[in-house]
């Protein structure tokens, strides 16, 4: 069954010197680290970044997360951080293809999921908030089911 996406988004950056080891590749839990900042990227464009999400009394914890390393990624190279958004109304489900920009080769494939928890008693919620669903549905690209 193929997936639905419901948005897209990419974020681009360049590889810095901190983040290599003394081969010049990438150390694997940066990776981690380039997902994060294409996410907060996509939630700044939306405008409902986590101060905007903390404000409406939720925090959106990682609850899983996923990654294959397929080429590794090197000092000073150009990559960027594709993001589908294949679920948002009960949880945050991201996936991730980090690429070589110029090339466009595939480095890296992953996936994250979210779920709001209310910042007041710690509450698990089974459905994300309305306030973050309508950030979601208002983003550009967005295409509904």
């Amino acid at each position: 069954m193929k997936k639905h996406i419901f948005c897209t988004y990419h974020y681009d950056l360049d590889v810095p010197f901190f983040d290599v080891d003394s081969l010049f590749i990438v150390w694997h839990g940066h990776y981690v680290k380039y997902l994060e900042q294409a996410r907060c990227a996509f939630l700044a464009e939306i405008s409902h970044d986590y101060n905007v999400m903390r404000e409406s009394g939720y925090a959106y914890p990682v609850v899983k997360l996923d990654l294959k390393y397929i080429k590794p990624a090197t000092f000073g190279q150009k990559i960027r951080v594709e993001l589908n958004v294949l679920e948002f109304e009960s949880s945050l489900k991201i996936e991730y293809s980090i690429k070589e920009l110029a090339t466009q080769t595939k480095l890296t494939r992953g996936s994250t999921m979210q779920v709001a928890v209310r910042t007041d008693n710690g509450e698990l919620q089974f459905q994300t908030p309305e306030v973050f669903q309508a950030a979601i549905r208002q983003f550009v690209g967005f295409q509904a089911a």
